[in-house]
């Protein structure tokens, strides 16, 4: 049996998890007050995911970074690849919050979008 500590964040309580993942690959889940707790608890240990926020450099001497962001939750083992790939972009203006920077992020189906729009 292996016991991990984790603080939930699927609801603003925030309850100190400990999850227990037994011999057999089941889990069980203490500390939760709300069944979004063990929800949380099970996706964190089967296929843990985040929202990225990030920023890639623009051209425009208004501004020279814009706010990013990914559609949905991704992926932890995707982050690195896509934060490397954001970090070496250079976007031109005119861009409008809510394009779409990068489509289909490594066959994810999880889009980048712009949170933040620039004229020229």
């Amino acid at each position: 049996m292996k016991k991990i500590e984790k603080i939930c964040i699927g609801c603003p309580a925030g309850c100190h998890l400990e999850i227990t993942v037994r011999e057999d690959g089941s889990l069980h889940v203490a500390g939760n007050t709300c069944k979004r707790g063990i929800a949380y608890a099970e996706n964190e240990m089967r296929d843990p995911r985040r929202v990225v926020t990030a920023v890639v450099h623009c051209s425009s001497k208004k501004l020279p970074y814009l706010p990013v962001r990914t559609d949905q939750a991704l992926p932890v083992k995707l982050i690195e690849p896509l934060l490397r790939k954001l970090y070496s972009l250079n976007v031109c203006e005119p861009v409008r919050a809510g394009d779409i920077l990068i489509h289909d992020f490594e066959g994810s189906k999880i889009n980048v979008v712009f949170t933040r729009g620039i004229e020229p």
